[in-house]
């Protein structure tokens, strides 16, 4: 899933697995993976078992504009 808007990922579950959010954020597989283990992904991961997942709530504040942008300051 890439190029998602934010009206797209309202359609997502609270918590979607890395893959997809890297998608999202274009970053590819094998740097996700690496971005993770390392804690610099963008969001913050958690393991759940053998699964790395990211919260979509912070997904989407991750990409929401600016509240200064949003107000046209």
């Amino acid at each position: 899933m890439g190029h998602a808007t934010l009206d797209d990922l309202g359609s997502l579950p609270p918590f979607i697995d890395l893959i997809t959010a890297a998608g999202i954020l274009g970053i590819g597989r094998t740097k996700a993976y690496e971005l993770a283990r390392k804690g610099k992904f963008p969001c913050h991961v958690i393991v759940v078992g053998a699964s790395y997942k990211v919260s979509l709530k912070e997904l989407i504040k991750l990409m929401s504009p600016p509240e200064d942008a949003q107000k046209g300051t």
